[in-house]
Parts: C-alpha cells; sequence; structure tokens
C-alpha cells in the first residue's frame, strides 16, 4: 500500500502533483525497458521522416501493431501491478479507467522547442478549457526509463484558470512564445525509478535532455467522458486478464465502453 496515503491525496489535490522516488526497483525498470525499446525502435523505423523532423511523442505502446503477446502482456501486468493501483487509487478513487500510454523522447529537431499547456487545450476552446478543469480529471504517471531533466510545472493550476502570464506564454498571446520561461513555474528533476503523478489539465511542460525516454500512463476518473478516447487494440483481450495482477484500470474501460456502446 501507499504510505501516507491520506497525505498523498492530500498533496495531489493541493499542488495537482506528486513525486515519489525510489518507487520502481532497478529490475523493473529494467523489465520496462525492454519492452519499451522494442515498441520504440519499430515504431521509429516506421515513422522515420516524422522521428526526424518534429516527433517528441509516440503513443498507442499497448497496442498490437509493435508488440507481441508476452510484452503486451508484462506491459498491461506493470500498469495493472498492485502498487501502481494503489497510489491511482490514493488520488482517484472512484473507479479510475485506463485511457492510453505514451513514451516521450527528445526530439531530433535539436532546433525545437519544448512548450507549456494544458492537455484540454487541445480539444476545447479557452471557455471549455475552463470547464474542463473544474469538471473532469485525467492523471498522467510518469516512469522515466532513464535520468532525465524531468518536467516543469505550475503547481496548483489544475484548479485555477491561467493568469496573464501564463495565458499569454501558452498561448501564444501579445508575441508571447509557449517556450518561455514562467515566473510561476517549479521543475521537477527525475530519476530512473521515480514516479511522477501530475494532472494532465495542469500548466506544464517536459524538459528536453539527457536522451530522454518515458513512459506516460493516462488514467480518467469514470465521471468523465473519455471512453471514447480509448482505442480498443490498446485494451487487453480477454484471455489476458487472468494473467494480470490487477486488471481493474482496464475492465473499468472495458465496462464504460461497453455502456456507451448500449446509450
Amino acid at each position: 500500500m501507499v504510505e501516507n496515503q491520506s497525505l498523498c491525496n492530500s498533496n495531489y489535490d493541493e499542488q495537482g502533483y506528486l513525486v515519489i522516488r525510489n518507487f520502481f526497483s532497478a529490475a523493473e525498470i529494467s523489465s520496462l525497458r525492454k519492452v519499451i525499446l522494442k515498441f520504440h525502435d519499430l515504431w521509429k523505423r516506421d515513422n522515420a521522416e516524422f522521428y526526424q523532423e518534429e516527433a517528441f511523442n509516440s503513443s498507442l505502446i499497448t497496442g498490437t501493431k509493435y508488440l507481441a503477446f508476452n510484452d503486451r502482456i508484462e506491459l498491461f501486468n506493470f500498469i495493472g501491478s498492485n502498487k501502481i493501483i494503489n497510489v491511482i487509487e490514493s488520488v482517484m478513487p472512484a473507479n479510475p479507467s485506463f485511457m492510453n500510454t505514451q513514451l516521450f523522447f527528445d526530439p531530433q529537431n535539436r532546433e525545437q522547442n519544448n512548450f507549456w499547456h494544458r492537455d484540454c487545450q487541445y480539444d476545447y476552446d479557452e471557455e471549455d478549457q475552463k470547464k474542463v478543469i473544474d469538471q473532469t480529471q485525467v492523471l498522467h504517471l510518469r516512469v522515466p526509463l532513464f535520468d532525465e531533466p524531468g518536467m516543469e510545472l505550475v503547481p496548483g493550476s489544475h484548479k485555477r484558470w491561467d493568469n496573464d502570464e501564463e495565458l499569454n506564454v501558452r498561448l501564444e498571446k501579445k508575441q508571447r512564445a509557449s517556450s518561455e520561461s514562467l515566473s510561476t513555474g517549479k521543475e521537477i528533476k527525475l530519476a530512473a525509478g521515480d514516479l511522477l503523478l501530475f494532472s494532465a489539465d495542469m500548466i506544464h511542460r517536459g524538459l528536453y535532455g539527457l536522451d530522454r525516454l518515458a513512459l506516460d500512463i493516462l488514467v480518467f476518473e469514470s465521471a468523465a467522458v473519455y471512453a471514447d478516447y480509448v482505442d480498443d487494440d490498446c485494451l487487453p483481450d480477454i484471455s489476458m486478464l487472468d494473467q494480470m495482477e490487477d486488471s481493474t484500470l482496464f475492465t473499468n474501460t472495458m465496462a464504460l465502453k461497453s455502456l456507451a456502446c448500449t446509450e
């Protein structure tokens, strides 16, 4: 179980993020790294031009395109391990559901800058972004596979709207750039074995350097209407569920998708 679970919940609720140092053993990270590198090498081969010119992340890691059955089982078991489920439920207790996985790496284009954003800005206009921040919750769990510069976050911004500086930089208004520094930003350096939880709706950006390679697991609360965002190919087959330590995240998603189909 997560130690001081109520404290974890309180810290995350107030700040919008939570760092747990040395959460994973060296053996756990080594095993995960082998699976992820299989995916990454094959993905880079299929997306060579995109990778060289502008990519900084990939997604759908748990899908069938690049990973074999046993590799997918290993990845599902990592995501559904008791230790990860416990920490998710410490900050999102109401039927957390699996959304997606992403892999973050340094862009090959060295002129490409990182950028401040809220995840919701890519689906909603400003007024609807304000509603999303108040009404829904999506959680990122970042697992660095190597030591890296980490993330820069604006603590507490998951529960409030941007101030003038933040809005102008994030949305590049008044001749500001989204790669500029923010006076409210806080850098969180990460090492292999650490776990960072942060709200997708907070103002944040990844920090490039040290050939970073980080797996993000995205989870949403059951009350949010994100089941349609989930790619069926990225969910485990029914035959896999019995081989998993804890399939709760995935069965919750399956139930929501099934309900959506009947409505």
